[in-house]
């Protein structure tokens, strides 16, 4: 019932975090309300995009370099297939801040990305009809990784290392006292030497942290194309397009289903704050409205993807006041607490690298990973 470290949430974050600990030799208690892996949080659909020259900021390009090692790393310990380089496609108006975005992460990082015509375009990809006033860049390798089969991946690696892994368990309260840590759960109450939170929508639930964070409630949907063949995997990229005043729309070629599980279909979803939600009374009955949203996109950009859903879900994001990721110590715990959030719908594929900075900043103390950008001192006026 004594462990060094508590990790409370088993999605993206916290698995990898388990499994960076287990691996050191720590005495490793991972906590999952759900089941590993579920459909109740930000993590589950099938895939997830990856890529380098990061329009968000620069500064997230070396934890990237980092993420595709670790990423090849644990590919290799649990023996999967997890990330599948596809290429992605950016599109959208000059001077953008996607555009320029890509354009300056890959300049000052030397990210190959190539700048295509729009005949280069209809040569390789003929599905997409941009809009006249587009710029088309192309980053060869960029991809997708696959969310449920990465967190299977380093649950069971971990465990393997030792880890204990208890699952439809929820902490309900925690408190810190002396060298020690104790957490109260549905089943049990168990301490520990370091606790870390990688809980998600929840995270406010749990810990007070000196912002806010916004959970929204976010459409994924599966699509019927007319003509399947034009956008499967091996004829399709993963793609990007920003439209003025609307946010950004993404998207996949479809998988196929003896490799990677349902749902079936052209996937893609649009990246905007949707509907602010409590995490835990999500309701995720069909919207209409988005799923009209997307089809419209499709039937403007990619008119040939455009069909009948053949599946909808819900996943949710959870918003910084920047958009920012948030990793760091918690004040007031003398370092005894850690914690990751804030990954505002774009953090999936850094996943493999925030758990080893999880690992280094709550055993440790600190990381040579080039972190501090995400730190909470930033919000500091």
């Amino acid at each position: 019932m004594n462990f060094d470290c508590i990790v409370v949430g088993l999605g993206s974050m916290g698995s990898a975090a388990c499994y960076y600990l287990a691996k050191r030799g720590f005495r490793v208690l991972g906590l999952e309300q759900f089941e590993v892996s579920h459909t109740e949080g930000s993590h589950s659909g099938q895939s997830r995009i990856i890529r380098k020259a990061y329009y968000e900021h620069p500064d997230y390009v070396p934890l990237l370099e980092r993420a595709y090692e670790n990423w090849s790393e644990i590919e290799k310990e649990a023996d999967a297939k997890i990330y599948h380089r596809t290429g992605l496609l950016y599109l959208g108006q000059a001077g953008s801040d996607v555009m320029s975005g890509v354009r300056r992460s890959a300049q000052e990082h030397k990210v190959t990305v190539e700048e295509w015509s729009k005949a280069d375009l209809k040569k390789r990809y003929p599905a997409f009809a941009p809009a006249a006033d587009f710029q088309i860049l192309f980053e060869p390798d960029a991809g997708f990784v696959t969310p449920e089969r990465a967190i299977l991946s380093y649950v069971q690696a971990a465990m393997n290392h030792g880890a204990s892994v208890h699952t439809n368990e929820r902490v309900l309260s925690w408190e810190q006292g002396g060298q020690d840590i104790r957490v109260v759960t549905s089943r049990s109450q168990y301490t520990s030497k370091r606790l870390i939170f990688t809980s998600g929508a929840w995270t406010s639930k749990l810990i007070q942290l000196p912002v806010n964070l916004k959970v929204t409630r976010q459409t994924v949907a599966w699509m019927n194309p007319l003509n399947q063949s034009d956008f499967t995997l091996g004829n399709f990229p993963c793609w990007f397009t920003e439209l003025p005043g609307q946010g950004s729309f993404y998207g996949f070629p479809i998988l196929p289903v003896g490799r990677f599980g349902g749902p079936v279909g052209l996937k893609l979803a649009h990246h905007k704050a949707q509907l602010e939600v409590d995490a835990d009374k999500v309701d995720r009955s069909l919207d209409q409205n988005h799923v009209d949203e997307l089809r419209t996109f499709l039937r403007n950009y990619i008119p040939g993807g455009d069909g009948d859903p053949l599946a909808v879900r819900t996943c949710l994001y959870t918003y910084s006041p920047d958009e920012h990721f948030i990793v760091d110590h918690l004040p007031g715990t003398s370092g005894q607490v850690t914690m990751a959030c804030g990954f505002s719908g774009h953090g999936f594929k850094f996943a493999s690298v925030i758990g080893e900075l999880l690992a280094d900043l709550a055993m440790e103390g600190r990381t040579k990973l080039p972190y501090h950008f995400l730190k909470l001192d930033r919000f500091k006026p």
